[in-house]
């Protein structure tokens, strides 16, 4: 029992940090080494400044989909850029939509709109990164845009109208971008971007803020670069201060557990946990670990576009499986289980424009052959282990009768005083289904049986000749006393 529950509690915890590093690593200021902007001092001639002295750049990473936790990030960014000075905030993104209401959405894009400090987004940092769905809108508000090769947007959907003269524009893309998705190179050619970049597109978060050097927005001219001189005396262009910003560690793990693999696997593993729980008749770790996995999957699943029936199929198989979990053996109930689960996981989110929304294939066999292997073998094993009666005290039931309920060949299940027990016969006498057993010994949680009649005649034999009229001859003395005979 303790090690189903330390295996559940550990896969639940390698699970979600997986999903939860994959989901946030981008936020991290120490993940983009490349973005270590140097600072020189005035050497580098007449007319420049240092790199210490331009403003700051701020950059906020935008991983997965964007829900309530994100847009709250982006503005309290926006008003952490205009309180301490900096000359403008970059949105670093790669979502593949959205998954808050289109209110929020809307009420995101005219706050980019009219940010007082200039925002540029990059759709970044690789050439597989995408911008979907209404956030992709955000394109057509920045002050300035650009994209890695390699990366596509789109799928905007109808283009938002906005109050106070802000229009989302794309130019010529804006129909192509509606229901459809565009590369670095057409975005580029149809007018999409807002940054004259060359072909191989804008490649890191470096790049991006020496690009922005000298664009003119609202009236001010960025400066993010500068020349200086480097450590061998050459002269070097040197890019302003870039601070990162990230999301708190609570806002972290709500973020990550509304993603399509977490929210799924915590589903999974809460009502187990709780299932497993309920079977061992106490409170203990278990059901504290399973009520939390549960709450943060409901959380995450309400954010998702989850369905409600789907989740009820999930729900419905963890009742299929306490059927048989209660009898310690796999039966139909697991079968109809297994099927619901396998159902429930296939069909469990809704589509985005743009974006699958499928449960990846690594995922669906953990949450589906765990599943199975939780109730085929462990919870059936714990039931067993934790209510069957103890081998000590049990010794009534040597040379009881009872029926075989399958073939037991060598092994199977026999009903003996009225319960199911697991059954060993020895492979020279197996007993076909319905046919009547004795039990001649026990091992552990299973019985050992053999035929009413006829039993092994081998070294195995526990019977002698004359077992049957309950007398043993001196011959076979050896092997035993008789057993099962009636006292």
């Amino acid at each position: 029992m303790r090690r189903l529950v330390i295996a559940l509690l550990g896969g639940l915890l390698v699970v979600t940090g997986l999903a939860g590093g994959a989901a946030i690593a981008g936020t991290d200021a120490t993940a983009a080494p490349d973005t270590t902007v140097a600072s020189g001092d005035d050497t580098s001639g007449e007319g420049t400044t240092p790199a210490a002295d331009l403003a700051p750049v701020d950059v906020l990473q935008v991983t997965g989909l964007f829900d309530r936790i994100v847009i709250a990030s982006i503005d309290d960014a926006i008003d952490s850029a205009v309180r301490d000075g900096s000359q403008a905030l970059i949105l670093q993104v790669n979502s593949g939509g959205s998954i808050a209401s289109p209110e929020e959405m809307t009420a995101l894009i005219r706050r980019v709109a009219d940010s007082p400090v200039p925002i540029g987004i990059w759709v970044g940092p690789s050439g597989s990164a995408r911008l979907y769905g209404q956030p992709a809108q955000l394109m057509g508000v920045a002050d300035v845009t650009a994209m890695v090769s390699g990366s596509r947007i789109g799928h905007t959907g109808v283009l938002v109208e906005l109050e106070g003269g802000a229009v989302v524009d794309f130019g010529n893309a804006a129909d192509r971008l509606r229901s459809g998705s565009l590369s670095f190179q057409d975005a580029r050619t149809l007018g999409a971007l807002k940054l004259d970049t060359p072909d191989v597109g804008v490649p890191t978060i470096r790049n991006m803020v020496a690009a922005m050097d000298g664009v003119e927005v609202d009236g001010v001219v960025l400066d993010t670069v500068t020349e200086g001189v480097n450590d061998e005396g050459g002269v070097e262009l040197q890019a302003t201060l870039v601070r990162f910003s990230k999301l708190g560690l609570v806002d972290q793990l709500m973020h990550t557990v509304a993603s399509v693999p977490v929210a799924y696997l915590l589903l999974l593993i809460g009502l187990a946990l709780l299932l497993f729980e309920f079977f061992t008749a106490g409170v203990g770790i278990a059901g504290v670990v399973g009520a939390a996995c549960t709450f943060l999957a409901g959380f995450g699943l309400a954010e998702l576009p989850a369905r409600g029936w789907a989740v009820a199929l999930l729900v419905l198989a963890m009742l299929a499986f306490a059927v048989d979990v209660q009898v310690g053996i796999p039966r139909f109930w697991t079968g109809v289980g297994i099927v619901l689960v396998t159902a429930g996981s296939l069909v469990l989110y809704e589509p985005l424009p743009g974006t699958g929304m499928g449960i990846g294939w690594l995922t669906l066999l953990v949450g589906i052959g765990g599943t199975a292997l939780t109730f085929i073998v462990g919870m059936p094993s714990m039931t067993r282990t934790r209510f069957a009666t103890p081998t000590i005290g049990r010794e009534w039931m040597i040379g009881e009768t009872g029926v075989a309920v399958g073939d037991v060949s060598p092994d199977g299940v026999v009903t003996v005083a009225n319960a199911r027990w697991r059954a060993r016969t020895n492979r020279a006498t197996p007993i076909a289904a319905g046919d009547t057993v004795r039990v001649v010994a026990i091992d552990g949680v299973t019985l050992e049986v053999e035929p009413e009649s006829g039993g092994a005649r081998d070294y195995r034999e526990r019977r002698g000749p004359g077992a049957e009229s309950g007398t043993t001859s001196g011959a076979d003395s050896g092997a035993g006393t008789p057993v099962g005979a009636e006292s």
